[in-house]
């Protein structure tokens, strides 16, 4: 009896972990169409499987870079960032931002032996708003989603992001504010890479080592990107079907800076990864929503997503947390008036 009291929870948890994926949805959305609106279905996939399918030479393209980049151990590049004059690192932490090749659980030990060497914390703020803004897979899912002028003005606003906080952070540091920034913590465990020593080995295929970090990084991120692409195109077909134009346009549509500062705020609690939000926002951009609107929602978005966030909190207090999130809905509302006036 007791056996089969263990067991029910057991059950219960795999059946929790496998509804509760991306593919879930994935596959759970065109059929409740099918029941709900039989008429709609096949629009729908048709929809879904078109983006999907002109964006997988983008997904190619991004997971061979990132696989590159991790196996010829690129961290050693971002660390290099992180040493000198406090102005350099400024400047080269948001510029390497988006280059470091770094899953989320990843970042939080990189940033950890950085500060533990005594890296200044307006560099490692650079670094931090930069980082889950833009990387190579989200460069090209931006592009091929949205189209170039997104990508290149996302990645602008990434560098400039991190600009603006690194400065920022600097003065009010000078200041006297954030006397006790850090969190105590302890050291050791955890997936993290060794960063802070080594050169790139640009020809990894001439390893064994090496060769098999490429393999098992190209079968993960391709795994990831496709599951979340998926999902994120069969939610865009669902809102251009269902959603109407004229709700999309009254919120987030027309000019000025009342759409792109609501934009701002909705992204920053709808904790979208990069790779869901581009497809997404096509569908918005479709319906209405104004390209600086839609700058703003990818900037809050990306920096409020959950492991960006925990990479943040696991490691400062909660006023320069605070700060990390203020500095960041303000940069996404400047981002979007400025791509809004160009494009």
């Amino acid at each position: 009896m007791s056996d089969i009291a263990r067991a029910e929870p057991r059950l219960f948890q795999t059946l929790k972990s496998a509804l509760s994926t991306p593919w879930t949805i994935t596959i759970a959305a065109p059929l409740v169409v099918l029941l709900v609106d039989p008429s709609g279905f096949t629009p729908t996939v048709a929809f879904a499987s078109r983006a999907f399918v002109g964006t997988l030479p983008f997904i190619l393209f991004a997971v061979v870079t990132i696989a590159w980049l991790k196996a010829a151990g690129a961290e050693s590049i971002v660390a290099e960032a992180f040493k000198g004059r406090e102005n350099r690192m400024i400047v080269l932490a948001a510029l390497l931002g988006g280059l470091a090749p770094f899953c989320s659980c990843e970042v939080i030990p990189f940033i950890a032996g950085l500060l533990a060497l005594g890296a200044p914390l307006s560099a490692v703020m650079a670094f931090w708003l930069s980082s889950p803004l833009i990387d190579p897979p989200t460069l090209l899912i931006t592009a091929g989603a949205l189209g170039w002028p997104y990508a290149v003005g996302k990645a602008l606003a990434a560098v400039g992001l991190g600009l603006f906080g690194g400065f920022i952070l600097k003065y009010v540091l000078k200041a006297g504010a954030f006397s006790d920034p850090l969190r105590a913590r302890k050291t050791g465990g955890g997936c993290k890479p060794n960063p802070l020593s080594g050169r790139p080995a640009w020809r990894f295929w001439r390893e064994d080592n090496r060769r098999e970090t490429f393999r098992l990084q190209f079968l993960d991120n391709a795994a990831f990107l496709v599951k979340w692409l998926a999902l994120a195109y069969v939610l865009e077909a669902l809102l251009v079907r269902y959603v109407p134009a004229s709700l999309i346009a009254g919120a987030v549509g027309g000019e000025g800076i009342v759409p792109i500062a609501v934009a701002a705020l909705v992204g920053m609690p709808a904790y979208l990864n990069s790779y869901v939000a581009p497809p997404l926002l096509a569908g918005l951009i479709g319906q209405g929503m104004s390209a600086g609107a839609a700058m703003a929602f990818m900037i809050a978005g990306a920096v409020s997503s959950i492991p960006a966030m925990a990479a943040v909190w696991s490691l400062v207090r909660a006023p320069v947390f605070a700060a990390y999130l203020g500095i960041g809905v303000l940069g996404a509302i400047l981002s979007g008036l400025v791509f809004q006036m160009f494009v």
